[in-house]
């Protein structure tokens, strides 16, 4: 098999660049974020994208950035946290080793405030926020080899907690 060792999806919030980047240094590779790769590729923060062509534009650049990451990097991925929405993008994590990080909302209030600048949160944020993760949970464990849930725990310990459930060796 070719691409990531290992591919982190999750909510917003859940902490996927922080432990990708733990497990890149542990196993020795490089570390690679859709988001990031979308915001170089575009110029501009996400938000905007969001606010001056829409999520549906939004979801076609994301749709491609994994697509190319999944194909280019063998490294540690990290993937947006609506990018298990699109069908196709979940059938070319079938053939991936997927962590899908997991916090409850109270978890998510205290890591982010749920005020920051995220475009799907910008009205009722601890509302949509559960409304997303009922959304969405299903298909995060429809792509998930493993579920590692994060709240309580340290950056260091949910990525230890993945190295683990996946079987994985440090370098």
């Amino acid at each position: 098999m070719t691409g990531p060792k290992v591919v982190l999806v999750g909510p917003m919030g859940v902490g996927k660049t922080t432990v990708g980047e733990l497990l890149a240094a542990r196993l020795g590779v490089s570390f690679r974020d859709t988001d990031a790769d979308i915001v170089a590729a575009q110029g501009r923060e996400i938000s905007d994208i969001f606010v001056d062509e829409g999520e549906e534009h939004f979801r076609a650049l994301e749709k491609a950035a994994v697509a190319a990451a999944l194909v280019e990097h063998d490294g540690i991925l990290a993937l947006g946290g609506g990018a298990v929405l699109d069908a196709s993008t979940r059938a070319l994590l079938a053939e991936h080793p997927v962590a899908c990080l997991l916090m409850d909302v109270e978890e998510a209030v205290r890591r982010t405030g749920l005020n920051q600048a995220r475009p799907l949160l910008a009205v009722n944020p601890r509302k949509q926020w559960r409304e997303l993760m009922e959304s969405r949970r299903p298909l995060y464990a429809e792509v998930a080899r493993v579920v590692v849930p994060t709240d309580d725990r340290t950056p260091d310990e949910v990525a230890q907690a993945v190295l683990d459930a996946l079987e994985l060796k440090e370098a």
